[in-house]
C-alpha cells in the first residue's frame, strides 16, 4: 500500500493562465486591460501570436477561464447547463464527505463551502481523522474538571465515587506535570473529548446531524507527542470503510501540506490511499465521484491553480467565523498556534479576503472573501 500519494499529486497544467496572471501582477493591470505591447515588452509575444496577434483574445480567454472557476454552488447547480461550471449539475443532492485532519480544519479551511452545501440540500458528512488531543491546553482540562465536579456536587450530592477519584487523579497529575512533559492516557482522553464536543458544536451550527459526524481517531496520531507514529494499513482501513458505506459523489481533502507537524500530510495520504484501494477493488461509486483539495489553515492555493472558488458575503464570512469560534480550546491558549500571532479565525479570514482581492485585482467580480479548491485527478474505475 502506497502511503506517499500526496507526493504524487499532479497540479493542473494552467501554464498560459499562470503566465498571463504573472504579467498582470508585473504591469499592475487587470486582465482585460493588458495590451499587445505589455506582452511583447515582457517576453510573452509568442502567446499573442497564438491568437492572431490580438491581445484582447487571449485576455478574454483567460478571463473566462478564471470566471468559470467561481461558483456559489459547490455541489453543482441542479438541472442547469453545467458545461462551464466547476461541478456537475447531477446527481442532486450529492453525498459529500469532508475529511478534516484535526477537529477544526473543516470550518477553518472550508466553513463557508460547508454552509453552502448544507443550505443547498446536499447530504454532508464530516470525518475527523485525528483526535487533536495534544493541541488542548491543561487549563482547558482543569476548567472542564471543575464543571464535572460541580455538576456532581449539585445533582448527585457528591456521591459518585468514580468522578471523585478521577477528578483527584487528574488534578494531581496536572499539578505535578513538568513543562512539556507528555500527558497520561486519562488526560489525553479528556482532551480528545473536549475537542469532540467542540466539533459537534461547530457541526450543529452548520445544521449537520450528529449521525453524519465521524470521529476516526487514526492510530498514527495517538503517540501523545508532537512526533507521530508511522502510518500503517490501520490508518487506511477506517477511511476505506467509511467511503464504502457512504459512496460519496464528492470528497474534500486537506492539501495544506505546510502544516508544520505533518499531520495534514499523513491524513491526506491515508485518504488517498483508501481511495486508491477502492479503485483497485473496482468500486463503481468512484465513477461518479470528484475529489476536491482544500487549503486555508496554513497556506492557500496559487490563483493560477484554482479550479473552484466559492465566494462569501460579509454575513457568510461572519457565519464561518462563528463556527470556528465553537473550537474554544484552539483560541488564545492553544499550544500550537506557532509564530503567527493571529488566531485561526483571523488567519482564515485574512486568507479568504486575500483570495477575493486577487480575483478583484485581475478584474473579476469583487467579493468579501473566497474559499479555493483544486481537483485531485485519479484513475477512475
Amino acid at each position: 500500500m502506497d502511503f506517499n500519494l500526496t507526493g504524487k499529486i499532479q497540479m493542473p497544467d494552467h501554464s498560459q493562465r499562470r503566465q498571463v496572471i504573472d504579467l498582470c501582477k508585473k504591469v499592475g493591470k487587470p486582465l482585460l486591460k493588458l495590451s499587445t505591447k505589455d506582452y511583447v515588452d515582457n517576453g510573452l509575444g509568442h502567446l499573442v501570436r497564438q491568437y492572431d496577434g490580438q491581445a484582447g483574445l487571449i485576455n478574454i480567454d483567460v478571463f473566462n477561464e478564471l470566471q468559470h472557476t467561481i461558483t456559489g454552488w459547490p455541489g453543482g447547480k441542479p438541472y442547469v447547463d453545467d458545461a462551464t461550471r466547476p461541478e456537475r449539475s447531477l446527481p442532486y443532492p450529492k453525498r459529500v464527505v469532508v475529511f478534516s485532519p484535526h477537529p477544526d480544519d473543516d470550518v477553518i479551511s472550508m466553513g463557508g463551502t460547508i454552509h453552502r452545501l448544507m443550505q443547498q440540500g446536499h447530504d454532508v458528512h464530516i470525518a475527523y481523522e485525528t483526535s487533536g488531543n495534544i493541541a488542548v491546553g491543561d487549563e482547558e482540562v482543569t476548567r472542564f474538571m471543575h464543571f464535572i465536579n460541580g455538576f456532581n456536587t449539585i445533582f448527585a450530592n457528591g456521591s459518585d465515587e468514580v468522578i471523585k477519584h478521577s477528578y483527584q487523579d487528574v488534578k494531581n497529575f496536572l499539578k505535578s506535570k513538568q513543562e512539556n512533559a507528555p500527558d497520561n492516557e486519562t488526560v489525553l482522553r479528556l482532551k480528545g473529548l473536549i475537542r469532540r464536543g467542540e466539533a459537534r458544536l461547530a457541526c450543529a451550527y452548520n445544521d449537520i446531524n450528529s449521525d453524519h459526524i465521524h470521529f476516526l481517531d487514526l492510530p498514527f496520531y495517538e503517540s501523545g507527542k508532537i512526533e507521530k507514529l508511522p502510518m500503517s494499513e490501520q490508518d487506511v482501513i477506517p477511511i476505506q470503510q467509511l467511503l464504502s458505506e457512504i459512496k460519496p459523489h464528492q470528497i474534500y481533502v486537506a492539501a495544506d501540506l505546510a502544516d508544520p507537524h505533518g499531520t495534514h500530510k499523513k491524513c491526506t495520504d491515508a485518504v488517498l490511499a483508501a481511495i486508491d484501494e477502492e479503485r483497485k477493488g473496482g468500486k463503481l461509486w468512484l465513477k461518479d465521484c470528484r475529489i476536491w483539495m482544500y487549503r486555508g489553515a496554513w497556506a492557500e492555493w496559487d490563483i493560477a491553480d484554482i479550479e473552484m472558488c466559492v465566494p462569501m458575503s460579509p454575513e457568510e464570512l461572519r457565519e464561518k467565523r462563528n463556527a470556528i469560534l465553537r473550537h474554544q480550546s484552539q483560541m488564545e491558549s492553544a499550544p500550537f498556534l506557532g509564530n503567527d500571532e493571529r488566531l485561526f479565525w483571523q488567519r482564515a479570514e485574512d486568507r479568504n479576503r486575500e483570495t477575493a482581492k486577487r480575483y478583484d485585482d485581475l478584474g473579476l467580480a469583487c467579493y468579501e472573501a473566497m474559499e479555493a479548491f483544486v481537483e485531485y485527478k485519479f484513475q477512475r474505475v
